[in-house]
This record gives structure tokens, C-alpha cells and sequence, in this order.
């Protein structure tokens, strides 16, 4: 071939093109590879602790968030549902929570750090149904000396607002207090209690 009639500019320019393409063809191929070593949001969601805005929970209201795959409640208790724990204490099973099913920072009337918030596992101890959160006091279906807590539908198990089972019911222990601390005023962690 006679090297008058080859365009080098023409030549470098395709030898360019085809450098690029097969570069950004290997990132391409390379990325989902990469991607694929580093934990995806739902297996860091499994075991790694969950940090909760708690600004906005109201007196009275429970919010629920998922912590390693359960679902944790966070109930913002009110003067009037935490002066109603000591009224309980003869009807509970383990009023003084002897059991380990919290932190030892948790081992009180209250089973909270601060008496108002109280968070938990939202899991009946009995087979593992959901209770749900019966706030109202003494209605038709769960007695007149019902002064609000959580009612499980499965076996009926009743516990209080402090997640404390009451006497003869299905369940055998308390409900759960995961570890957890305060970042600050407005911020928990759930998961982690380390200083």
C-alpha cells in the first residue's frame, strides 16, 4: 500500500475511538463487579444499627422503624400512661423485669433510659406475632381495668405500657428492649449502646 494514500489523522482518530470504547465498555462490565463486593442497603439495614429522628413523635404516638429485619416501636409515652406502670404491678408477670429481655440500663419501672420514650421489639414473646399499640383505656373488648398497652391478636397476650406481660397470658416474657442510646435530644440509635 503506498503511504501517500494513508491518512494518518483518520487513522489515529479510529485507533482513538476504539481505545475510548473499549474503555468505557471495561468500566461498564467492571462496575456491576465492583458494586457487587460492598454490602447493599438491605443487608446493611440486617445488622446495623438504626438512627431514629425522635423531634416529631407526639405525646401519646408510636412510630415504628425495622432494625435488623424486626420491626422496633417507639412509643412517646405521656404523664398520664407512665403514672398508670405502678397500677399494674400486681397484675404482671414479671413487673420488675427480672428477666434479661433489656439492657441493664433499661432495668427499671420504665424499662427506658428516659421514662417518656420507651422503644422495643415489636414482637410477641409468645410465637412471634405483632401486637398492637391499645392506648385507649377500658374498652369493650379488653376489659374495664385496661389502662393501655399493646394487645397481641394472635393468642392474646396483653402487656402493658412498658412492654411487661401480664399474669396467665400465652406469652411467657416481656417484650424485648433492644440496645440503644441518645446522640442527642432529638436522635437514638437503635442497635448500639457503646459510650
Amino acid at each position: 500500500m503506498d503511504e501517500a494514500l494513508v491518512d494518518k489523522g483518520k487513522r489515529r482518530f479510529l485507533v482513538g475511538a476504539t481505545g475510548v470504547v473499549g474503555g468505557v465498555g471495561a468500566v461498564a462490565a467492571a462496575v456491576p463487579f465492583v458494586m457487587s463486593l460492598f454490602p447493599s442497603e438491605r443487608a446493611k439495614a440486617a445488622g446495623a444499627p438504626v438512627e431514629v429522628d425522635i423531634s416529631k413523635i407526639e405525646p401519646g404516638q408510636k412510630i415504628d422503624v425495622e432494625w435488623r429485619g424486626k420491626v422496633c416501636w417507639l412509643v412517646s409515652r405521656t404523664p398520664d400512661m407512665l403514672a398508670s406502670l405502678p397500677k399494674l404491678t400486681d397484675k404482671l408477670a414479671d413487673p420488675k423485669s427480672e428477666q434479661d429481655q433489656q439492657p441493664p440500663y433499661a432495668k427499671n419501672e420504665y424499662r427506658a433510659i428516659k421514662a417518656p420514650l420507651w422503644i422495643a421489639v415489636g414482637i410477641c414473646t409468645h410465637l412471634g406475632c405483632s401486637p398492637t399499640f391499645r392506648k385507649d383505656v377500658a374498652p369493650a373488648d379488653l376489659g374495664p381495668d385496661w389502662l393501655g398497652g399493646f394487645f397481641c391478636p394472635c393468642h392474646q397476650s396483653k402487656f402493658d405500657l412498658a412492654g411487661r406481660v401480664y399474669k396467665g397470658m400465652p406469652a411467657p416474657l416481656n417484650l424485648v428492649v433492644p440496645p440503644h442510646k441518645y446522640l442527642s435530644d432529638t436522635r437514638v440509635v437503635i442497635g448500639d449502646d457503646k459510650a
